[in-house]
């Protein structure tokens, strides 16, 4: 058993990509949208030794076409802390009503992010 908090704060956010069927761009949507909608003025009071080094973050990302995902790429969206991203196969994939000049209809692409944060 671990002897700091996990998970302390737990948030949620989604990302879109409406033309691009593109499951990174839509996992990295998700987590910018909750990283804007989350402040933690108090975190270095709680964290140990008061270091940010010392948060941990746990990205779960859920998109269609999870095994697309770069999750280097999202894992670098964050500032700081000590950062898993996972990509599972979830969110949402639908017809977007635009047909390309190959003929084939495009999609929207919805991912669903929860982000759990402690130490």
């Amino acid at each position: 058993m671990s002897d700091g908090v996990f998970p302390l704060i737990i948030e949620t956010g989604i990302g879109v990509d409406l033309t691009g069927d593109d499951a990174t761009k839509a996992a990295v949507r998700a987590v910018e949208d909750t990283i804007r909608r989350v402040l933690f003025p108090r975190m270095r009071d709680v964290l140990p030794d008061g270091d940010r080094a010392n948060m941990r973050v746990e990205a779960t990302i859920a998109v269609p076409g999870a095994d697309r995902v770069d999750v280097d790429d999202v894992r670098g969206r964050f500032p700081y802390g000590q950062v898993t991203v996972r990509a599972v196969e979830g969110g949402h994939r639908q017809p977007n009503g635009l047909i390309g000049d190959d003929g084939v209809e495009g999609v929207i692409l919805v991912a669903v992010a929860v982000i759990a944060v402690g130490w």
